[in-house]
């Protein structure tokens, strides 16, 4: 007897709707200690999922660049906004796949560039990069709550 497997054909998200949702709870820092190890941690396991919902929703193509940009937004949340919760929001409308981090923190995220030696500060330039490459753009709430980046989505999904 032999066996075959059968592969299924992949969902594609046909129109305007949430992708993901996701919420992870966090130990504010203290001073200028990293962060504790399970909360960086959180921030590869949402990348991960993020990644599986867009392959599952047949968004192979965007999946690198959203993976970027979702460990940069989040990990900017658990560095800097001292709070203990960060949402995660993956949802398309009108041919754009916005990614959303809300912190719930007062403050405002801005991309400055670093100098030749620093170690961070690149992130939000980075973000703002990947954007502008795909057709998008990012920014942040009045309050600065809320950091967003959009990206168009590949011709054949919009």
């Amino acid at each position: 007897m032999t066996t075959t497997a059968v592969r299924t054909a992949r969902t594609v998200l046909q129109r305007d709707g949430e992708v993901m949702r996701e919420r992870i709870e966090i130990v504010p820092r203290i001073g200028d200690n990293p962060p504790r190890p399970q909360d960086a941690t959180r921030v590869g396991a949402m990348r991960r999922i993020a990644a599986a919902k867009l392959r599952y929703y047949g968004l192979d193509a965007l999946i690198d660049e959203v993976m970027l940009i979702v460990s940069e937004l989040l990990t900017n949340a658990v560095l800097h906004s001292g709070t203990q919760e960060i949402a995660l929001l993956l949802r398309i409308e009108d041919g754009v796949l916005h990614i959303v981090v809300t912190d719930g923190m007062e403050g405002s995220a801005m991309s400055r560039p670093a100098n030749d030696n620093a170690e961070s500060g690149r992130g939000l330039a980075l973000v703002e990069a990947l954007a502008k490459e795909n057709g998008g753009e990012w920014g942040t709430s009045d309050v600065g709550a809320t950091t967003w980046c959009c990206l168009a989505l590949p011709k054949e999904h919009s």
